[in-house]
């Protein structure tokens, strides 16, 4: 968690919906994910909409860890309990370190919105290859929760006492 970067820094970020029922039009959680994410500062690098497979999930979150561009991905959708809902076991094997606290944080503020529906979000968070992932709920005031409440912040240089970007940059 280093200190070192005092001034903002625009990071490019990659958004993934994952649906099995929406199209792009429809997309109201990843695109409201870009203009949060412009209007903090930063550049939106690929935005995807692929169906819930855990290997189509994989294959497009790894090609964006192995891009050295690519500084934050943000994926909205499939983290319920449905027979479809396959995002955190498709992610999770390509973390180099979890980001506990993050889904821990997530229900917590999401508790105060949605009551004790928040146990059945999954969302979770991590590290791989100096990117740092963090999985969303598909609903809009989910992606606004997580950014709003958790996200922006921790992508922002000048947060305190720590954020992730001197990890990423």
């Amino acid at each position: 968690m280093s200190q070192k970067i005092k001034e903002f820094v625009p990071l490019n970020i990659c958004v993934l919906t994952v649906s099995d029922t929406r199209n792009e039009e429809q997309d109201t959680s990843g695109q409201k994910l870009v203009e949060l994410l412009q209007a903090d500062g930063h550049k939106l690098y690929e935005k995807t909409l692929i169906k819930d497979d855990v290997y189509h999930i994989r294959a497009v979150v790894s090609q964006w860890i192995f891009d050295s561009n690519v500084q934050a991905i943000v994926i909205t959708g499939g983290t319920g309990f449905a027979g479809r809902d396959n995002t955190p076991q498709a992610v999770v094997p390509l973390f180099d370190h979890s980001v506990d606290g993050f889904g821990e944080l997530f229900r917590q503020l999401s508790y105060e919105e949605i009551g004790t529906s928040t146990i059945q979000s999954r969302a979770v968070a991590g590290l791989a290859n100096k990117t740092v992932i963090f999985c969303l709920p598909g609903s809009t005031g989910a992606c606004v929760t997580g950014w709003q409440g958790i996200i922006g912040s921790q992508l922002n240089a000048t947060h305190r006492p720590c954020n992730f970007v001197g990890q990423l940059v």
